[in-house]
């Protein structure tokens, strides 16, 4: 894995694991396309599987609205992918503050 201290944001070490949208955009027009696959590919899998699991057995991801909204709307394995970036950008967050994982309390 590399240096945390490399990347600049969570969304560039979501990047480099292959779990943020290839972008075509022209004209001023956002255009978003699937995830790029570029990047560690046996990392992506286990955030990947991970966030499935969550998806089936978690009683606080059922609680959760912001994942339930995106069930609503999404195919659950694009919501696992969502989830897996997500958690990818905690990931990189903890690794560079040196700090434990703080859950925050859902309202």
């Amino acid at each position: 894995m590399a240096d945390p201290a490399s990347f600049r944001s969570g969304r560039e070490f979501a990047a480099w694991l292959g779990l943020t949208p290839r972008q075509k955009s022209t004209g001023g027009k956002q255009r978003l396309g699937r995830i790029t696959r570029k990047g560690d590919q046996y990392l992506r899998r286990l955030l990947i599987i991970g966030a499935q699991t969550v998806l089936l057995r978690s009683k606080a991801a059922k609680a959760n609205p912001w994942i339930q909204a995106l069930l609503a709307r999404c195919a659950r394995l694009k919501v696992a992918v969502a989830l897996a970036n997500k958690t990818a950008r905690i990931v990189w967050a903890v690794m560079v503050r040196g700090d434990r994982y703080r859950q925050v309390a859902v309202a």
